[in-house]
């Protein structure tokens, strides 16, 4: 009797159920993390704040300023970036696009903190984010915290750049010229040198408030009259209001009225803060020195033509410097 025996290899039959079983997990896990992106949020906000010392104003020039925008990678990486709304200058909304962000909002507020300081937010409001994005955000950790870092960054460097468009300053004599002179309200004070710009505020109100109550006009822009300047820098001053015509006061005001003669004088202009008259004073000086000049009994004064409430830039205030000279010395033509 012959018998035969049969066997069957069940090991690649096995195996096959095995694969089939690990992909049918593998699908499963695909789908359920499918459906967990598909199901994330389609909006985000991100959003960093950093306090500037500037007024608002200037940081907001600053980042309108479209030279200015290298500044940020954000810019860079973005397909469309177009201001949208831009409420003078408390803030500035802008309309965002870029791979994986159709639609957003990159808001700017600039809110004053006091003492010429601005609080500046940035935010992000992204909406219709892709299912990419989403995806992107759970598998790394998130866009949201990549434009969060970007943000800190950008915000330091725009800081950087306000503060050096208002470090800048120029300093031009202009040679001799002649100043009309004319009638002056004014109140006479000493100061040392790290008060005169706080003891100058008060001097002008002082003045201005005067004028109002007894309906006094202003004819021309503020001026100070430096009539002793002491080696410490401490200085006896009157810081005067132009008027058209002689104008009366009570024997017991402080607020008096003056008068300069039209005269020669030596002229400097200086662009920018108030905080480089010193520089401006020693060039005029130096300059008076070098050419020989005479300066007569008159004390040297100096003219604000721009007011710092209207130009808030301090690299934009224009300061004019006069040194009076004795009669003899010739008119030139002042440099352009």
């Amino acid at each position: 009797m012959i018998i035969f025996e049969f066997t069957t290899n069940r090991q690649p039959l096995e195996s096959m159920k095995l694969i089939k079983y690990l992909i049918f997990l593998v699908l499963i896990a695909v789908i359920g993390l499918s459906i967990y992106i598909a199901v994330q949020p389609n909006s985000f906000e991100v959003s960093r704040s950093r306090i500037i010392k500037a007024p608002p104003a200037v940081i907001h020039e600053t980042v309108t300023d479209v030279s200015e925008n290298d500044f940020s990678s954000f810019w860079k990486e973005s397909e469309t970036l177009n201001t949208t709304y831009d409420k003078s200058k408390d803030s500035i909304a802008e309309s965002y696009t870029s791979e994986g962000i159709p639609k957003s909002s990159l808001i700017w507020t600039f809110k004053p903190i006091g003492n010429g300081t601005t609080e500046v937010t940035r935010k992000l409001v992204a909406d219709e984010v892709s299912f990419m994005t989403k995806a992107k955000n759970i598998l790394t950790g998130g866009k949201e915290d990549d434009l969060a870092e970007q943000f800190k960054k950008d915000l330091e460097v725009l800081d950087k750049r306000v503060m050096d468009s208002m470090d800048f300053y120029s300093i031009t004599i202009d040679g001799i010229t002649e100043y009309g002179g004319g009638f002056y309200m004014y109140k006479t004070t000493s100061s040392t040198a790290s008060n005169i710009s706080n003891m100058m505020a008060q001097q002008f109100a002082d003045v201005l408030n005067f004028m109002d109550e007894h309906n006094i006009k202003m004819t021309g822009n503020p001026f100070t009259i430096y009539n002793t300047i002491n080696p410490d820098g401490s200085v006896i001053m009157s810081n005067a209001i132009p008027v058209s015509n002689m104008v009366t006061v009570a024997e017991d005001s402080n607020i008096l009225c003056g008068f300069i003669d039209r005269t020669r004088v030596l002229k400097t202009t200086l662009q920018g803060n108030y905080f480089n008259r010193g520089e401006a004073w020693d060039k005029t000086l130096q300059y008076l020195k070098d050419n020989e000049l005479k300066a007569s009994e008159v004390p040297p004064f100096e003219i604000y033509t721009n007011e710092p409430t209207e130009v808030p830039n301090p690299a934009n205030w224009i300061t004019e410097l006069y040194i009076p000279l004795k009669a003899e010395t010739p008119v030139e033509k002042p440099s352009m």
